[in-house]
């Protein structure tokens, strides 16, 4: 594995060859720094919400109180302030629409502006991802803080796997690729768990 470099990302963005790494929009070449590229928070929203249920049940034959009736969605515009509070989790997806070749991996850290305001997120999108970048946001201080749409709020790192294979197939574990707004944890659909429930009946 090797990470890309300044120049090795200005040649795989938007290049038009098959390789390419496909971001859409790229407001500013600010954005591509020396070894990572930012990302900026987009407009669709998924808030965290207390209510009645006792617990988030991930058994897919208890989908009335699966993850959905935890959330409520909300939007804002470019420019608008989103506020998240004291441990509050967000699901909130990048401005940017990208596309990896089968080359490539991405991981996405918080940039340290915003880290250091409490604000964090760590994920990975595997070789022939489409789509929005999901941002889990979580606020780890004891104020609320205020985002701003369409700031760069992430950074995402790309690497070269060596190995140029076909990652995505159709199938189950399709749970997330081609999503432009947030989307629901959807463990309920790991085919292993409705085999655990059964076990834990029996």
């Amino acid at each position: 594995m090797s990470l890309l470099t300044k120049t090795e990302l200005g040649e795989r963005i938007n290049s038009g060859e098959e390789n390419q790494v496909f971001i859409d929009p790229l407001l500013s070449e600010d954005q591509i720094g020396a070894v990572s590229v930012d990302l900026r928070l987009g407009c669709d929203f998924l808030v965290s919400v207390l209510n009645h249920k006792p617990s988030v049940m991930l058994d897919p034959a208890q989908s009335h109180s699966g993850p959905e009736t935890f959330f409520q969605t909300a939007r804002r515009d470019l420019g608008d302030v989103f506020l998240i509070h004291p441990s509050q989790t967000v699901l909130a997806t990048s401005l940017e629409y990208i596309g990896l070749p089968n080359d490539i991996y991405a991981d996405v850290i918080s940039r340290s502006s915003y880290h250091r305001l409490g604000v964090s997120i760590t994920s990975m999108f595997q070789p022939g991802f489409r789509g929005c970048i999901s941002l889990e946001l979580f606020n780890h201080s004891n104020v609320p803080v205020e985002l701003i749409v369409g700031s760069r709020i992430v950074q995402a790192r790309f690497f070269k796997n060596e190995h140029d294979e076909v990652y995505f197939q159709d199938g189950p574990r399709r749970k997330y690729i081609g999503n432009v707004r947030p989307t629901i944890s959807r463990a309920p659909l790991d085919t292993d768990i409705p085999h655990l429930v059964k076990m834990s009946n029996q």
